[in-house]
């Protein structure tokens, strides 16, 4: 038995990682690739959602195949672990358990956290001889020979004999079972040898099944019996896992209950699941809650450890609780579990599933006892969450807001005003989705007709401002300075500017900034607090107390015109607040600028679209300028955008450099394709004008099968174009810029929801928005 030492997977920067849950998805993960021992390739695999098992794959794991299905992947954060911080992969799709394990080990990194020790991973192999003539004599002559038992068992396993493993030890029990399972049938004796095998870093199910075997026929002859079962046992209680944590009562206090009130709370409930098998089964359910989240993100086998966590609850004859709470000398609150926990760290499911490697890697590629400590310091931590809600009241809360997340689910409620449509039923208790609706009608109203008590202000504020994005349906403004076909994306960003009173303030709702101080333009702040920064400077505003609220709606650096559009509805909301007149001319120039500044460069189209908010037919600077003809469209044009992630930037932008390249070497074929990709701009406004999004969606293949041929597609983007051409859209296409890009746009002349719902099931992210009619 020995200390464990849990890996070093968060050394650089630790596990805590504040406000992680309110982070869009890619920043969550950026910020685990600074932490954790990932790959840039599997980086890339999280970013694209390219890291889950693979049909071919999953047809070789078990029989019948026909599908995969899929389970959240989380991380448990701010661990503390033996001295050690730990970010824990977790596969569950019960809500609740991941913020609970964090906020628990939040709690108990304050106090030092969870120690752990772990006994060495033995397993036990079975051996059961019936029909034994003499037991006593059968039960010494096993005793006797267990050298040539323990020899000929590691020889078939001579590498893990030399890496420390193997069997080490035998015992012999005997048993008396009635005939048939009948209480008042005779009774036969049989015979059990027990093979204690170390499994080192093995899960050692097949090791050991394959050692019973191979001294079966030995067995037969030592006891003169037959041997029947030759099997492993999953009652693993030679391979334990205790975890200890002390948290001193101060830091238990919440709301209006006291330290000492929720201590003693949860030391009760603790005290019930010793006597009680009814508590004591929710009590070690809590428990499992963590433990298999863990099992299901390593592939380590959950229904294994869930039966021989239970069978050991019940060791003593009755069933009880694996965790107890106490209060020691100093008042202080202190739990304890142990129970059995044999993992494994190699072989199995870990080589054949790409999602269980990636979650090794988060985990510092641990041995089998590290994962063990984990798994048990994260039983703890999963009680006491448990428990805390229970002596808090919380359960109900909880249970309230899930429901209320389901009800939001159903009622279609927008990924942009999710959580506060959520909240705002929890408040009013009326928790329906005709509520859903009302509540969602009243937040996309202009702010204009709210009451000024609903601003939260003693003034009525201005409208929130709503720049539109970009997407190019035709020609490529990254690649041809001639005519481009461009659309609008409603209400891409949205900006307010509100009273202040500590200098500038920006509050963002997606894009990883959450809320921070504006630094002035002279520091060169990068990202969207450089352009905000930039913007105060250009307006004259950099000294005034502003609070700046951004609420994005599409993704950033995806080639959508985030940058365009944050740049405009920002100087917009300024503007409007301080009551500055400004042209929509100067509005455009204003956010060029202030991309240029912070970025190196400005989109014309994105700026145009962003100030303008119409579909445009661009034409590239030439002796007259830029030319902007508007394209109006007699009816609405409905489009899905389906995002491959990130991870294509770098061929993309190779792909621009090669492409101007080869353009300059061999102008004749590429000035070719770069006069069609213009010329299909220039039929695709006709179309647009004529309402004919068939025509439109023609065009988008032909346009994406030349960008193919630049060799600036994708496996991943192919595979969004085909699937969205399958399920209902006329075409679609590929979409970059200088920035990167990563998805494509598919005109859906029918309708989107097949298209949004096809691109999703395979495994993408995608929106749905029209272009109203008339721009």
């Amino acid at each position: 038995m020995t200390a464990a030492k849990t890996p070093a997977t968060a050394e650089k920067a630790g596990s805590r990682i504040p406000n992680f849950f309110r982070m869009d998805i890619a920043t969550r993960i950026d910020a685990l690739r600074e932490r954790t021992a990932l790959s840039e390739d599997e980086f890339g695999a999280l970013q694209d959602g390219t890291h889950t098992l693979k049909l071919h794959a999953a047809d070789k794991m078990i029989e019948n195949v026909v599908g995969v299905i899929g389970l959240p992947l989380g991380v448990g954060l701010n661990f503390l672990i033996d001295g050690r911080d730990v970010i824990v992969p977790l596969s569950v799709e019960e809500p609740s358990i991941v913020a609970g394990l964090s906020g628990a080990a939040r709690t108990a990194r304050a106090s030092g956290g969870y120690v752990t020790e772990v006994d060495d991973p033995i397993l036990i192999g079975q051996v059961q001889a019936v029909d034994v003539p003499d037991v006593s004599r059968a039960r010494r002559g096993l005793r006797r020979r267990k050298a040539q038992i323990i020899e000929l068992a590691n020889s078939l396993h001579p590498n893990m004999v030399a890496r420390g493993g193997g069997v080490r030890d035998i015992e012999v029990h005997v048993h008396r079972a009635p005939i048939g399972g009948r209480d008042k049938a005779p009774r036969r004796e049989m015979v059990v040898l027990h093979l204690l095998v170390d499994t080192r870093d093995a899960m050692g199910a097949n090791v050991v099944n394959g050692m019973c075997e191979a001294v079966a026929g030995l067995v037969e002859e030592i006891t003169g019996g037959t041997v029947f079962l030759r099997i492993l046992s999953n009652l693993t209680d030679r391979a334990l896992v205790r975890a200890r944590v002390r948290i001193p009562t101060a830091a238990l206090a919440f709301r209006e209950f006291s330290g000492e009130a929720v201590r003693d709370g949860i030391v009760l409930a603790s005290d019930l699941a010793q006597v009680d098998p009814y508590r004591a089964t929710t009590h070690n359910k809590g428990i499992m809650n963590g433990v298999d989240a863990v099992a299901l993100a390593t592939g380590n086998d959950f229904r294994a450890i869930e039966a021989g966590a239970h069978a050991f609850a019940a060791r003593s004859g009755k069933y009880r609780g694996l965790a107890r709470w106490s209060v020691n000398d100093a008042g202080d609150l202190t739990g304890e579990i142990e129970m059995p926990m044999k993992v494994g760290t190699v072989g199995g499911s870990l080589e054949s599933n790409p999602t269980v490697r990636l979650s090794h890697r988060v985990l510092g590629n641990p041995n089998a006892a590290e994962l063990a400590s984990v798994m048990g310091a994260v039983g703890l931590a999963q009680n006491y969450a448990a428990l805390r809600a229970l002596s808090t009241a919380g359960i109900q809360r909880n249970h309230m807001t899930l429901h209320a997340r389901s009800v939001a689910s159903t009622a279609g409620v927008p990924e942009e005003m999710f959580d506060e449509v959520v909240q705002a039923l929890i408040e009013d208790g009326d928790i329906k989705q005709a509520k859903a609706h009302e509540i969602v009608a009243r937040k996309s109203a202009p702010a204009s007709q709210s009451s000024a008590s609903e601003s939260g202000a003693g003034h009525a504020t201005e409208a929130p401002s709503a720049a539109s994005g970009t997407v190019i349906l035709l020609g490529e403004p990254s690649l041809v300075d001639g005519a481009v076909l461009a659309a609008p994306i409603p209400l891409a960003v949205e900006a307010q500017a509100l009273d202040g009173t500590d200098g500038a303030q920006l509050l963002m709702s997606r894009w990883g900034v959450e809320q921070q101080r504006v630094p002035r333009a002279n520091e060169q702040p990068k990202g969207p607090v450089g352009m905000v920064a930039r913007a105060l400077e250009r307006l004259g505003l950099a000294d005034r107390d502003v609070m700046i609220e951004v609420s994005p709606h599409i993704p950033r650096a995806l080639g959508l015109g985030s940058v365009s559009a944050l740049g405009v509805s920002v100087i917009v909301a300024l503007a409007r607040h301080f009551g500055l007149k400004l042209t929509a001319e100067e509005v455009g120039a204003l956010a060029a600028d202030c991309a240029r500044a912070v970025y190196g460069s400005a989109s014309d189209v994105g700026n145009a679209l962003a100030t303008h908010d119409r579909t445009m037919l661009y034409r590239g600077a030439g002796k007259g300028g830029a030319e902007f003809d508007a394209v109006s469209l007699p009816k609405p044009l409905p489009l899905v955008i389906g995002l491959a992630g990130r991870r294509q930037e770098k061929k993309q932008a190779n792909a621009l450099a090669r492409a101007k390249q080869q353009r300059q070497r061999n102008p004749s074929p590429y000035n070719a394709i770069f006069r069609e990709l213009e010329s299909l701009a220039k039929a695709g406004a006709d179309s647009v004008r004529k309402g004919d999004f068939v025509a439109l969606g023609d065009l988008m293949n032909i346009c994406h099968g030349y960008l193919n041929a630049l060799q600036a597609s994708t496996k991943e983007l192919e595979e969004l174009v085909d699937v969205s051409r399958q399920y209902g859209a006329a075409g679609a296409r590929l979409l970059m810029d200088d920035a990167g890009g990563g998805g494509v746009v598919a005109v859906c002349p029918t309708g989107t929801d097949r298209t949004v719902a096809a691109i999703e099931a395979a495994g993408y992210q995608a929106f749905a928005f029209e272009v109203p009619g008339g721009r």
